[in-house]
């Protein structure tokens, strides 16, 4: 039976909770991340094919979390997609827009599943059934929040990991984020590769002052530094000398959208949660390179599965930014879901040639699918 006359036989779900590890607990403008209690997807297809996802969300992102999402995923999503055809999958991610309005973590974890599947169909990884791969590799950064001893510890925690580029978690007041961005600078060499990120956390008088100051310590990147909505401001900062990434500001494509019109980002943080989906993720991507605007792959703490979506995305773009994207997976945690973890150093991540992601759950996890 072919790719084109599978159906969907059933949508099941896991709860995962993940601690991270303690030196590398992000503290920034949205508060700490210090657990992860996200939700596993597993789709079937009647042929045999399964596809695996992950809804990587918190409540802080976009009022979506584990509970919320297996809720909408049993009692609403899986009604609109059990027995239909499995291609196109863009079908399908428009069946699930019209029957839950928002939530586009929850249903990026069942997008993430119905691509995976659709690839593992095909037999070819999810980057060539997204168009790519342009790339084998992907260079990743990890983010460093902290005052004093914890900013130390969270560096020697990420360089013992391999890493070897860097954001500083800011928007806690300006002052104190002078000084952090100064003392990383101090701790990760003059030759690193170090950014900022705000959250949105600076108002605009701020953001000017705290651009000034951290010119001096070399900043490659100022990621999100005023208020999602506020395009004009950030549009503003591009001529401080660094490029600006638009993050918050950038969830769907009326978002992207927007911030072209504007002019308001030199790069935008295309994640595979915030965009429904890896499908809708690359198409992002794209739309951005159109118009000259480089795309970096952002990350909301996603584990192994979310992870692999990340790697994916960024290596199906024809186009993807000199800033190294975010795709940390088990680097964050405590311990792995995956049986094998992704190929990565650190510094790079790189893309197998196994259909679909690549990646399978742990056995333990796999049996507690219901």
């Amino acid at each position: 039976m072919s790719v084109t006359t599978a159906r969907i036989d059933a949508v099941q779900t896991v709860a995962v909770s993940l601690a991270a590890h303690p030196e590398l607990v992000v503290h920034g403008a949205k508060g700490a991340h210090d657990r992860s209690d996200f939700l596993l997807v597993r789709v079937v297809t009647d042929t045999g094919v399964v596809g695996y996802g992950e809804v990587s969300a918190t409540p802080l992102w976009s009022g979506e979390d584990g509970a919320s999402a297996e809720h909408f995923i049993r009692t609403v999503l899986a009604g609109a997609l059990i027995g239909q055809p499995l291609t196109p999958v863009g079908r399908l991610e428009s069946s699930m827009d019209r029957v839950l309005a928002g939530n586009p973590f929850t249903k990026a974890g069942v997008s993430i599943a119905l691509w995976d599947a659709y690839a593992r169909a095909l037999d070819v990884p999810l980057a060539v059934a997204l168009g790519g791969p342009y790339r084998t590799s992907v260079p990743i950064k990890l983010s460093l929040s902290g005052d004093g001893a914890g900013l130390e510890r969270a560096y020697r925690a990420a360089r013992a990991a391999g890493f070897s580029a860097f954001k500083v978690k800011v928007g806690l007041g300006v002052a104190g984020d002078i000084d952090r961005v100064a003392a990383a600078r101090a701790l990760v060499g003059e030759d690193t590769l170090l950014g900022v990120d705000a959250n949105g956390g600076w108002t605009r008088t701020q953001a000017a002052a705290a651009a000034v100051a951290m010119s001096r310590s070399g900043i490659a990147f100022l990621e999100q530094p005023v208020a999602p909505g506020d395009l004009r401001g950030l549009g503003d900062l591009r001529g401080a000398g660094m490029p600006v990434v638009a993050d918050e500001s950038v969830f769907g494509t009326d978002d992207l959208v927007r911030v072209v019109r504007a002019d308001a980002a030199d790069v935008v943080s295309v994640y595979v949660g915030k965009s429904g989906g890896p499908g809708r993720a690359a198409q992002m991507g794209r739309l951005a390179g159109a118009f000259g605007v480089d795309t970096l792959i952002g990350s909301n703490g996603e584990l192994g599965i979310g992870a692999a979506a990340q790697l994916h995305v960024a290596c199906a773009l024809p186009a993807l930014s000199a800033i190294p994207s975010d795709i940390i997976g088990a680097f964050y945690y405590t311990e792995d879901i995956l049986a094998e973890p992704l190929d990565s150093d650190g510094r790079t991540v790189r893309l197998g040639d196994a259909p679909g992601l690549g990646v399978q759950p742990r056995p333990e996890i796999t049996e507690g699918f219901r």
